[in-house]
């Protein structure tokens, strides 16, 4: 690891000047960041820790629906109440994501934030165009069993890992940030992740010394919320593939998948076919796909986790 110095931010504003020094990275629970340090893949020169901040409160906002602050943990969270009654597919996330000592520390900012976790990257002796941008993308043509079958890019193939950022996509989530000129933002979590293009260092929406202070929740909706996480041994594993979805009384829903993309995948034309089935659903959210031949599986994986879901939905009275 290398040397840096640090700081405690004592408000937001504060928080985001000082973000946007050269070299700077806000850290909280430090579950993701700390790691890379440690393997010199992330260098930062500062850090500033934003742990007193006051942004660990859930709260009811003025239209029904839920703010998250950007420090709650993602233990308190999915044990809210108010989180297990009406966004259940949140809770279910969350708790399918990691170890029970990592959920204690991370947080709901920090999560949406993560970088990914295939081999190449965590590889510094391996060319990757998110680590090194430039240097090339050593999955291409390499092993890509657990990696993106959409949405990637001839520089990059990498697959999100976040299981909460495929509920909060399901949800039609929204992420609440201010700027280092005391600037509000408010980011639909559809356009919060970004596909990797040519830039597949640049992850997010996220600006330099920008701070993420909530994340917030609509209203509501009526119907079955399910989250079913397929992966390789039952806990403490990425997905291979995983399904967040809604299926309201009338037959319509939502339909988010993660660890087939470089960001939760969700197309809303898609999901139009969803009283048609699984299958005509992810023929839509699949359309262009590129996989290769150690993960074509994870198209018919994700239609039969889909179809189990749908039919369990549809048998309940």
């Amino acid at each position: 690891m290398r040397p840096f110095t640090y700081e405690r931010a004592r408000n937001v504003r504060e928080a985001a000047i000082a973000g946007r020094t050269e070299g700077a990275k806000f850290i909280a629970g430090g579950t993701n960041l700390l790691d890379l340090m440690k393997l010199e893949i992330e260098t930062p020169t500062h850090l500033i820790d934003v742990n007193g901040l006051a942004l660990d409160r859930i709260e009811p906002t003025a239209d029904g629906g839920l703010r998250i602050g950007a420090l709650v943990r993602n233990t308190d969270l999915a044990a809210d109440p108010g989180v297990r009654k009406n966004y259940p597919l949140l809770s279910r996330a969350l708790l399918a994501g990691a170890s029970g000592q990592l959920r204690n520390k991370a947080t709901t900012a920090g999560n949406l934030l993560q970088r990914t976790r295939y081999p190449y990257f965590y590889d510094p002796n391996q060319p990757c165009n998110k680590r090194q941008p430039g240097s090339g993308c050593s999955a291409i043509g390499g092993y890509t069993r657990s990696l993106a079958v959409i949405g990637g890019s001839e520089a990059c193939i990498a697959t999100h890992p976040s299981d909460m950022a495929v509920a909060m996509r399901t949800l039609d989530a929204k992420v609440e940030t201010v700027r280092s000129d005391g600037s509000e933002r408010v980011i639909p979590i559809a356009d919060f992740h970004r596909l990797p293009g040519d830039t597949p260092h640049v992850e997010t929406a996220i600006e330099p010394g920008e701070v993420i202070t909530s994340v917030t929740l609509p209203k509501p909706v009526s119907g079955k919320q399910v989250y079913e996480k397929v992966r390789d041994r039952s806990s403490y594993a990425f997905a291979l593939v995983s399904v967040g979805v809604i299926v309201h009384p009338d037959g319509t829903g939502r339909v988010a998948l993660g660890g087939v993309a470089p960001k939760p995948w969700r197309n809303e034309a898609a999901e139009a076919e969803l009283p048609r089935g699984a299958k005509a659903v992810t023929n839509s959210l699949f359309a262009g796909a590129k996989p290769t031949d150690e993960n074509a599986f994870k198209v018919q994986l994700a239609e039969r986790t889909l179809g189990a879901i749908l039919a369990d939905a549809r048998a309940e009275p």
